[in-house]
């Protein structure tokens, strides 16, 4: 690090989202703070290791389809400690010429992105540090335009991202992801996922009050809230559903898991 570099407080006493879901995950870039929080989600909600796998399965799916189905620009917003396969090998192995750019708000996960750029010969991967709450900023960072061509179809990806957007009564959430939608040209696609309190209200309230005392406000949406980010864009088949249920790789795979386990809404639409 250069004299001219600012050091970076990490806070490790304290837990953090980020490393929370990366616990979650079976990652390793967490410390006692962030097991205790993680452990205290387990204690109302035990499915939480359960629905933050199939979150992440269900990023590697709609990843594949997209490249599949000939998407070569991918923008993940959001990104989250890097956990392999991160999208741009999900989607390098289909199309080893995509372009893919992560951001993320979270210096956490800025120590870690040199990861995520280690990409194919043939494609490119970037990170810009950047607030989904700020989308026009996204847009225009210099290394986002270096990467993408935002003349040309974008797939844009929010997964597990903006229940941690709360309204605060200003419909932040929303006015964001509309910003985005509009930034991006026909064929673009938006896939997301977002937690619910639809199944299990009353242990998804305890999960808010657990992250909130660690300091991150959160949000959950019901699915009619999770379906207005589509508004104006054509859901692609099967719609809105729960997160292991959006074109499981093995039909049987959606039945080992429980609507209350996943809490989780996902889809995918394109714009017309």
């Amino acid at each position: 690090m250069s004299a001219e570099e600012p050091v970076v407080d990490l806070q490790l006493d304290r837990a953090h989202s980020a490393r929370i879901y990366d616990y979650l995950l079976g990652g390793k870039t967490n410390f006692l703070a962030d097991r205790l929080a993680a452990g205290r989600v387990l204690g109302v909600f035990p499915a939480a290791l359960v629905a933050a796998r199939i979150n992440r399965e269900f990023m590697h799916r709609a990843t594949r389809h997209l490249a599949a189905a000939g998407l070569r620009q991918f923008l993940d917003i959001g990104t989250g400690i890097p956990t392999s396969p991160n999208l741009h090998e999900i989607a390098q192995a289909t199309a080893p010429d995509a372009r893919v750019v992560y951001t993320d708000n979270d210096p956490i996960v800025l120590a870690h992105a040199a990861a995520l750029l280690h990409g194919t010969p043939e494609g490119r991967t970037a990170y810009v540090p950047a607030d989904v709450t700020d989308p026009a900023g996204i847009l225009a960072a210099p290394r986002l335009r270096a990467t993408l061509d935002l003349t040309r179809p974008v797939a844009l990806s929010l997964n597990a991202l903006m229940h941690f957007v709360p309204d605060d009564g200003r419909d932040r959430a929303h006015t964001a992801v509309e910003t985005l939608k509009a930034a991006l040209p026909s064929g673009s696609t938006l896939a997301m996922t977002h937690a619910t309190p639809d199944y299990s209200p009353d242990a998804m309230g305890e999960i808010a009050r657990i992250y909130r005392e660690a300091g991150t406000a959160l949000q959950f949406r019901t699915r009619a809230e999770f379906l207005r980010f589509f508004d104006g864009w054509e859901l692609l088949d099967p719609g809105v559903t729960l997160s292991h249920q959006w074109r499981p790789d093995r039909p049987e795979d959606a039945g080992h898991v429980t609507d209350a386990e996943a809490a989780c809404y996902a889809a995918v639409a394109r714009k017309p």
